[in-house]
């Protein structure tokens, strides 16, 4: 009999952290600039990258040491993570939170690290900025790819 993947028998609390890193499809969406509004909570994602995001791999190019370039990123963890109310629907570490199945997509599930891309979920080929031009509110650069509302579908 074959044993269950460790995402479905694992606590968050209780995952490695190299099980914990596994958790991410490498979207690159928690690394966008993002609004909330205050009276409903709606969550506005904006077309402002940190400065380390590789838009074509949507990963961090310097994860490691991420934190001395980025003081104010934020490292996700277990205890953390139930205040992370900006994070994508489709991300593992919330669908996992909220005990729901990683969807078909997902490379632990599919085996395959670009599935997340084919299947429109991440920030690769988006039109991004590094930072907001001088003068001009953020509000203006608020977008809507279309990947916001998607829900992790596991048809």
């Amino acid at each position: 009999m074959a044993s269950q993947p460790f995402w479905e028998v694992t606590p968050l609390h209780r995952m490695t952290t190299v099980q914990w890193e596994a958790l991410c499809d490498r979207c690159g969406r928690c690394c966008l600039e993002k609004l909330t509004n205050r009276r409903n909570g709606k969550v506005y994602y904006t077309s402002i990258a940190c400065p380390l995001l590789d838009p074509a791999s949507c990963q961090c190019r310097d994860y490691r040491d991420r934190r001395r370039h980025v003081p104010n990123c934020l490292q996700l963890t277990p205890r953390n993570l139930p205040s992370c109310r900006w994070l994508p629907r489709t991300c593992a570490y919330r669908l996992l939170l909220e005990d729901k199945p990683l969807p078909e997509w997902h490379p632990l599930v599919s085996g395959d690290p670009d599935a997340v891309h084919a299947a429109g979920i991440s920030i690769r080929g988006k039109e991004l900025h590094a930072l907001p031009t001088e003068g001009v509110p953020l509000e203006s650069y608020i977008v809507d790819w279309g990947i916001w509302a998607k829900k992790a579908r596991v048809d």
